[in-house]
């Protein structure tokens, strides 16, 4: 990979070197390691066996089609949470430290028909390099052309009604990973303005394990299911739509709210801080004290420890995040927060409005 882009310290601040320090002398005085702990081998159990408990509940015929309806909803969004909780500690290398038990619980994230290696390219190393960044980050470029979340997006007289139309368009994210996105990343010549090149077995597991995923979800309960054509379509439908809701609205909830910045490079082509001044600059939390948010989001409602400290498991974002708000005060940093989950909901919206209104204003 090879990109232009970097961030200058031009600050030259101590906040990251001071933040790493403490949060690495909090696992040594605790005597803990960063990966996951017992509390996490448990939530990786819960969810697990209860994505795999609602699959073959769904699959095995002994339900009428609408008593399957809430099952395949439930199911949608287990998928997301399986994806929150396990998945994505994996692929950051964050869930143990050895790298087979990653490898292992990364290929999980086959099972709801994403590839972990296309994640890992867009996700780990371009959008969290390249947070908020316009022509960067392709993680916010939600629909391009449809939603605008920046001054640098184009504007569509139809972003007038983006608050409306918005979130049935989160909810097609699942499908859109199962059947175009990951192709669509794979075989793009850049990620952002990342330049990309796969090593051959690639080519071989992003169809395999992509079969593998029709037949597990398509075929066989095409096979084993007595049900019409129109309402295995209605099913599978409203299972992605769960899963897809559930993962736009926690990532968008993340970056696009009130206060979070989209930074635009100067005419050298670089960003004018610090990383990890961008990061708390561009990333948001929400629902902090919450701890049935911090349960099934995975951590991902502290987006701001995250970024900061991926390759530590999200077990541990309630303690080390205590850790980021002081220091970020003390260096005088914004430490971007929501206080519930609707709160973050509607910062959300008005953002929608906001740059919909410009658009309308523009046509």
């Amino acid at each position: 990979m090879s990109t232009r882009l970097k961030f200058n310290n031009t600050t030259k601040s101590q906040f990251m070197a001071t933040t790493r320090a403490r949060v690495d002398q909090y696992f040594k005085d605790e005597g803990i390691s960063p990966n996951a702990n017992g509390l996490m081998w448990g939530k990786t159990a819960i969810f697990l066996g209860g994505f795999f408990a609602l699959y073959g509940l769904v699959i095995s015929g002994l339900f009428s089609p609408w008593a399957m309806l809430p099952l395949v909803i439930l199911l949608g969004m287990f998928k997301a949470f399986v994806g929150f909780n396990i998945c994505h500690d994996a692929i950051h290398g964050s869930f143990s430290s050895k790298n087979y038990i990653n490898t292992i619980f990364s290929y999980v994230f086959h099972l709801l028909g994403a590839s972990p290696y296309v994640w890992t390219i867009t996700h780990n190393a371009v959008h969290h390099t390249y947070t908020n960044i316009p022509g960067h980050d392709e993680d916010i470029d939600v629909a391009p052309g449809l939603i605008r979340i920046s001054e640098e997006d184009p504007v569509n007289s139809i972003q007038r009604y983006q608050h409306w139309y918005a979130f049935p368009l989160y909810s097609l994210a699942s499908l859109s990973w199962a059947f175009r996105k990951d192709y669509k990343k794979f075989f793009q010549d850049k990620v952002g303005q990342v330049s990309v090149k796969h090593p051959k077995i690639e080519y071989f597991n992003l169809f395999f394990y992509k079969a593998v995923y029709y037949f597990l979800f398509i075929m066989l309960p095409l096979l084993v299911l007595d049900i019409t054509g129109w309402q295995f379509v209605a099913g599978f439908l409203i299972m992605h739509m769960a899963q897809g809701l559930t993962m736009g609205l926690v990532f968008q909830l993340a970056h696009v709210v009130e206060g979070t910045d989209y930074p635009v490079p100067n005419d050298n082509g670089n960003i004018e801080e610090a990383w990890a001044e961008h990061q708390m600059r561009t990333t948001a939390n929400f629902a902090s004290d919450c701890k049935f948010s911090a349960f099934f989001l995975g951590g991902l409602n502290r987006q701001i420890e995250h970024h900061l400290f991926p390759k530590v498991c999200h077990i541990h974002y309630a303690k080390i995040g205590e850790i980021v708000k002081l220091t970020a005060h003390e260096f005088d940093i914004p430490y971007i927060q929501s206080r519930t989950f609707l709160c973050a909901m509607k910062s959300h919206i008005r953002v929608l409005k906001k740059f919909g209104y410009e658009a309308r204003m523009s046509a």
